[in-house]
């Protein structure tokens, strides 16, 4: 399929008010046209699995036809060189998110570009590796506890980030992962307490530690677990 038809498809889909409710939620806006995602995915679902034209799609540096590219991708064709290309394009936390949440936990390479954006000094990749955390607690249902508790150094690291969207993906991968088993629960309970406790971690990491801890504690997760 060309991305032509499919770019003029998205125009179509333009609802009024849309860019301004992004724009709300401090989504980059230049490059939108003003289209939901339900309406993505909705149209994801009829086009299915096209790798080149997702290829295609994120050339052409709209917005949401990029979203529209993590949903349509081939994971199997996704690598470690193509994550790192699209990742230096990210230009807004939405698009790291959903390209985490759509596509990269699928990938081979997807445990790696974790831990190494985690220690990236920029601030969008540098979420995008916690939220790559996160999606992979969620989504990942064959991996033992033990590869999730190796995320916990670099959640350490990042609750003190004094960027807000950077400390929203470290807050997102720590409650995830504590709510995968009991074992993880109890474990990032401990990072969550120590962040509390460490007097040398900022007032940031302080805060991010007892609001993890109280929804980890609480009657909803334990509930799940049990």
């Amino acid at each position: 399929m060309e991305a032509s038809p499919v770019i003029d498809r998205l125009r179509s889909l333009v609802e009024p008010g849309t860019i301004a409710s992004m724009a709300h939620l401090g989504i980059n806006t230049e490059h939108a046209l003003g289209v939901r995602v339900p309406r993505l995915r909705e149209l994801a679902r009829e086009i299915g699995t096209d790798h080149d034209l997702a290829l295609a799609l994120w050339g052409s540096g709209i917005h949401e036809a990029r979203i529209l590219a993590s949903m349509v991708a081939d994971p199997a064709r996704v690598d470690g060189d193509l994550m790192e290309a699209w990742v230096a394009d990210f230009n807004s936390w939405d698009l790291a998110d959903q390209c985490c949440a759509n596509l990269f936990w699928k990938a081979p390479a997807a445990w790696d570009k974790a831990r190494v954006w985690s220690e990236r000094e920029e601030d969008l990749p540098r979420r995008a590796g916690y939220v790559l955390m996160a999606t992979l607690a969620l989504h990942d249902a064959e991996a033992g506890d033990d590869a999730f508790a190796a995320f916990f150094p670099a959640i350490e690291r990042g609750a003190g980030d004094q960027r807000e969207r950077v400390r929203k993906g470290v807050s997102w991968a720590l409650r995830q992962i504590g709510k995968r088993s009991q074992g993880l629960n109890a474990r990032a309970l401990e990072v969550a307490e120590a962040l509390q406790d460490q007097v040398s971690q900022p007032k940031e990491a302080h805060r991010l530690g007892h609001e993890a801890a109280l929804e980890l504690r609480s009657e909803l997760v334990q509930q799940r677990l049990d």
